[in-house]
Parts: structure tokens; sequence; C-alpha cells
């Protein structure tokens, strides 16, 4: 069995990758895959933690307080809605300014 110490040092990892994607990278379709791997390290996490909460109800015999899947299903939806409605003002964006640099978006005028 592996350690959670693994599955939360490599949700770590992933974690500063998404910021340092959103920190650095201009492109808002990167901006998004970026976000996209922060949510899904916080996904990696809820579901270690919640499988060793588990296991450790399993051997206490007692029902498990704590569901990791819970969380990520509810994580996993209001990333979609961020997916939808970021690509349809990305759209309309570049519909109107023919461009879509984040550093030339400072304001939303028309």
């Amino acid at each position: 069995m592996i350690p959670v110490e693994y599955y939360v040092i490599l949700s770590a990892i992933l974690f500063v990758i998404g910021a340092l994607g959103v920190l650095i990278r201009r492109n808002p379709l990167i901006i998004f895959m970026s976000i996209e791997l922060m949510l899904n390290a916080a996904n990696l996490v809820f579901v270690a933690y919640g499988r060793t909460y588990q296991i450790a109800a399993e051997i206490a015999k007692q029902k498990p307080i704590f569901d990791g899947q819970i969380f990520v299903f509810f994580v996993i939806a209001v990333a979609a809605a961020e997916v939808a409605v970021g690509l349809a003002l990305i759209v309309e964006i570049f519909k109107a300014k023919k461009n879509i640099n984040i550093d030339e978006l400072n304001s939303l005028k028309g």
C-alpha cells in the first residue's frame, strides 16, 4: 500500500505547477488548463485522505465519516461550469477585439 504522504507530495507538485502556469503564462487557454491542474491536485488529496479514513474506519468497524469521492464530484462540477463560462467569455472577447492577450485586456469596455 502506498503511503498517503506520497499522494500529498504529488498533489503539492501538481498544484505548484498549476499556480506557476496561472502566474507566468499569458494565454487564457493555458491559464484555464493550469486552473484545472490545480483543481485536480485538490481532487487527488481528497481521494487519498478519503481512502485513508475509509481504511481506518473499516479497521475500527465504524462507518467512515469522510468520503473524498463526494468532494471530487462537486469539484468536477464546479470546474465544468468554470470552463464553460470561461471559454464563452474568451470566444466573445476574441469576436470583439480579435485578440485574447491577457496583458491587453485591461478593461471590459466595448
